[in-house]
């Protein structure tokens, strides 16, 4: 079981993550959520940082592509748990392809050292909009492509397909 804490009650305290982390305590981990917590900017993560490790607000983080802001937020919680010993994994949030496929490339930089929800895309999706589709082993792993971007290729057919309104925006 993991306690997250939702963003919207505690914006930004570290301390109720880290009092809720001594009278919590499920079997696997707690996290605080403090990926949206600390990776709203740059300067706040480097800032918070040291209060969430100190505090013990989380064990484990999990950590959501999407909802930090991208790769450059992501690499820097990443950073700086692998250098607190702090294991993350990697939250999905229900992706498409393609923000299935930002999650795995993300999730093979070293501090990703817990199986995260990256899942395969015929979980979800009966046609997905990348090719070739997502799979997962029989052992549970997903192979990362080794090629440039983010190694898939969009179906952009597919995506016009779909498109209920489109937006020119100059």
């Amino acid at each position: 079981r993991q306690a997250e804490v939702p963003r919207r009650i505690w914006p930004d305290d570290a301390r109720t993550a880290a009092s809720l982390r001594r009278h919590y305590r499920p079997r696997k981990a707690a996290s605080s959520d403090q990926d949206s917590d600390l990776s709203r900017r740059t300067d706040q993560i480097s800032r918070r940082r040291p209060q969430a490790i100190e505090l013990g607000s989380g064990k484990i983080i999990n950590l959501k592509n999407g909802r930090v802001g991208g790769h450059t937020q992501s690499k820097l919680v990443e950073k700086i748990c692998r250098e607190a010993g702090i294991p993350v994994w990697c939250g999905g949030m229900l992706e498409s392809g393609i923000g299935r496929a930002h999650n795995i490339a993300i999730s093979t930089l070293a501090g990703y050292t817990m199986p995260g929800d990256v899942s395969a895309s015929k979980r979800y999706w009966h046609e997905d909009i990348i090719e070739p589709a997502v799979e997962v082993s029989v052992d549970g792993t997903i192979t990362a492509p080794d090629g440039p971007g983010i190694g898939f290729e969009i179906k952009k057919d597919r995506i016009e397909k779909a498109t209920v309104r489109k937006c020119d925006v100059q």
